[in-house]
């Protein structure tokens, strides 16, 4: 932390009012660069002259209760071009944050070719880069790799959501391949939920080079005279703690500096219909498994796709998106009637909406085709469900629309306390007919090639966080959670408008485990969406025991995804202790500290020139409060061979000189006979065990994984009480 601090402050020196000097040392410029650099901003003046040679003019400091920052205004030598830089520093966490503001005063409109917003200078024995991979129903996969002599370059171009293939975080460590609880490293992320590039020079042998910015890849962006463009801003840690230290930086900055909406909020354990009943929603089915969820302990239910339509019903992923009219042939009782029988059953009520698209079949798209993005003179891609098209958010009317969705539903329903955003379609059809338009009106300044179409990736995100903030402004305590096909969206650029998100649509609860790990690097447990499903599970096949699936789940924000009406007695038996126990250790779940122990990744994929240890087929990870005096611990057991060695597992993060009791939670469930029932088991023999601190972090645990109920797929939680 103190290092990284330094690192800002020394860039911060380097323009110090009073002499005209260089700003290369915190924004290389082409035109003002060395062989040493690349250059993180490229403009193109009104006259055509490419060069930005930027010099301080003056530097003011803000210090209050929540940071210090430094800002430093430049400008060209020759044009009318100002460029303010940020460097603010948080004191309540090892976070530093940067971006710049761009303005100029030339007779006509600068293109911005090249817009990052931070630069770093990197120097290390033997660094390696993390960065995150994945896709549709495989998100957070951890990716490690060495950096070496060129540019590495880490690029999404989505259009609409930047986390699925390569997401806008990485680690970055000093001193060879990185570790989980020592070493030197860097982390960054992007705070932007459009198309981004993050790039790794090694340009010469002293050292790397670090930039993230806006991919400008089709984005080439106009910028009007006295207009001000603020670039997305780029938060960064370093910490001598390894990968987990950068982790819990990040996690502690999301819940306290706002980058989370309501970050030291607790969530509610929920039930989502989706994987129950996808669209076959019924008022029967629909109150059906509000009793359910009631009757487990669980506090929230949330209808998903499929309540809608008009001309046009939702009973499919082809239609009727946009047509936000409650289907009455569904739900003949509208919502009021949902939302009275949630109350009656002491339970929240929920509901999916997708703002952001509509189908082509759809009464919104017939009146307002000139809505959707696309290209004038030529057809239209189409996505999911061979119907489906993205909304131009660039368009103030647009906007207001998406902005009545929410507040028309809030209005008429101020009972619903529960959305889910979902964020399905990738742009496909490069096209605004609003930039289009703007372009060829002859009273703006934007005529030329192109105009201003070439702004559309960056100005649809910069509409849609427009709009969030409206909603926000007005809706400050709605749980708004976003989704886009999973994980799509897991940024910072949208975490401030969102309560969390959806970490994946696949709900299998071994591949949970890894999908999960990965988003651990960079998000907080309160701020990941994860829900017990059925079992076999559909997309995989695969048959997982209900506690191995509820104790996946309850690493993060607890749910259910699946029919209750197709558990079994076990099942829904284990659910509710499951659910029981979640409530009592929630506060300690989503808002403790992270260790992860034992990666389960370490003997499943090889990284490049990278020879690890071999593990066991476990995963271990556990959270601590700040006090040092309470803990849980997650154990899972992935897979089973007859004579497997047991893996002693060290804890970390609490006080050596504490004495620690463990304490089993959500046991095994087992048939009673006496009683002819499902209830509770007995516990391990690790359970009102005592151990020092130091021991369990020098010595370990040898958990017990297998049980007699439970041998495939096995798993444990501990609540340890330090004394």
């Amino acid at each position: 932390m103190k290092r990284l601090f330094k690192i800002s402050l020394a860039l911060c020196v380097c323009l110090i009012v009073g002499t005209p000097m260089r700003a290369v040392e915190m924004l290389p410029t082409f035109g003002d660069i060395d062989h040493i650099h690349l250059p993180a901003l490229i403009v193109q003046h009104a006259d055509g002259d490419l060069s930005l040679q930027l010099r301080a003019q003056d530097t003011t400091y803000i210090d209050n209760a929540q940071y210090k920052e430094t800002v430093i205004k430049t400008k060209d030598l020759v044009q009318p071009f100002y460029v303010t830089i940020h460097v603010r520093q948080w004191k309540s966490v090892a976070i530093t944050e940067t971006w710049y503001e761009i303005l100029h005063t030339e007779k006509k409109p600068v293109r911005l070719e090249r817009y990052d917003s931070g630069y770093l200078p990197i120097e290390g024995d033997a660094p390696y880069l993390l960065h995150l991979h994945g896709n549709w129903a495989a998100e957070g996969v951890p990716t490690i790799e060495p950096l070496t002599r060129g540019v590495k370059t880490i690029r999404n171009s989505d259009g609409a959501r930047n986390a699925h293939l390569d997401a806008p975080q990485v680690m970055i460590s000093l001193d060879g391949v990185p570790q989980e609880n020592y070493g030197r490293v860097l982390g960054a992320a992007l705070c932007w939920s459009g198309n981004f590039e993050i790039r790794v020079a090694a340009t010469d042998e002293k050292g790397f080079h670090f930039y993230a910015g806006i991919d400008p890849m089709a984005s080439e962006y106009v910028l009007a005279p006295k207009q001000v463009f603020t670039t997305p801003h780029l938060a960064y840690t370093y910490s001598n703690e390894g990968m987990g230290g950068v982790s819990r930086a990040f996690h502690q900055w999301a819940r306290t500096c706002g980058m989370i909406h309501n970050g030291n909020a607790t969530r509610a354990i929920l039930l989502n219909s989706w994987e129950g009943i996808y669209f076959d929603i019924t008022e029967e089915k629909i109150l059906a498994m509000m009793n359910d969820i009631a009757a487990f302990g669980g506090e929230l239910f949330v209808m998903d796709d499929g309540w809608f339509g008009g001309k046009y019903q939702r009973n499919s992923d082809d239609a009727a998106l946009g047509d936000w009219t409650v289907d009455t042939r569904k739900l003949p009782n509208g919502l009021e009637a949902l939302t009275k029988a949630a109350k009656e059953r002491h339970i929240q009520f929920g509901i999916w909406i997708e703002p952001e698209s509509t189908n082509t079949l759809s009464e919104l798209y017939e009146k307002h085709p000139n809505w959707v993005l696309q290209e004038r003179g030529r057809e239209l891609k189409l996505g999911r469900g061979g119907t489906q098209v993205v909304l131009d958010m660039t368009n103030p009317e647009v906007q207001d629309f998406v902005f009545s969705i929410v507040d028309n539903l809030l209005t008429k329903h101020p009972e619903i306390a529960y959305i889910k955003w979902d964020a399905n379609a990738s742009i496909q059809n490069y096209g605004s007919p609003y930039l289009q338009a703007l372009s060829e009106n002859k009273s703006l300044p934007f005529r030329g090639v192109g105009g201003v179409r070439s702004n559309l990736y960056v100005d649809y995100h910069l509409g849609l966080v427009k709009t969030l903030e409206r909603i926000r402004a007005k809706y400050p305590d709605v749980v708004i959670q976003n989704c886009a096909s999973g994980g799509g969206r897991a940024n910072y650029g949208l975490m401030p408008y969102f309560d969390e998100f959806w970490v994946s649509d696949n709900n299998d609860a071994l591949q949970r485990v890894y999908i999960q790990w990965g988003t651990s690097y960079f998000f907080p447990s309160n701020a990941m969406a994860q829900h017990i499903g059925g079992s076999p599970y559909l997309m995989t096949g695969r048959t997982t025991p209900i506690k191995f699936r509820c104790d996946v789940a309850m690493s993060g924000r607890l749910g259910m995804e699946l029919q209750p009406a197709h558990m079994t007695d076990e099942e829904r038996a284990q659910c509710t202790v499951a659910f029981r126990d979640y409530k009592a250790l929630r506060s300690l779940i989503q808002l403790g500290n992270l260790y992860r122990l034992v990666s389960p990744y370490n003997d499943k994929y090889q990284m490049s020139n990278v020879k690890l240890p071999e593990t066991q087929s476990v995963a271990a990870l556990m959270y601590v409060n700040d006090t040092k005096d309470q803990a849980v611990l997650f154990a899972y057991g992935l897979s089973s061979f007859m004579k497997q060695a047991s893996r002693r597992i060290r804890l970390a993060g609490l006080d050596p000189n504490r004495t620690y009791t463990l304490h089993e939670k959500n046991i095994s469930v087992k048939y009673h006979h006496d009683r002819g029932s499902w209830g509770e088991g007995e516990p391990c023999e690790l359970d009102g065990k005592s151990f020092t601190g130091e021991y369990l972090m020098s010595v370990g645990l040898d958990i017990p994984l297998s049980t007699e109920y439970n041998r495939d797929y096995p798993s444990r939680i501990f609540y340890l009480i330090g004394n």
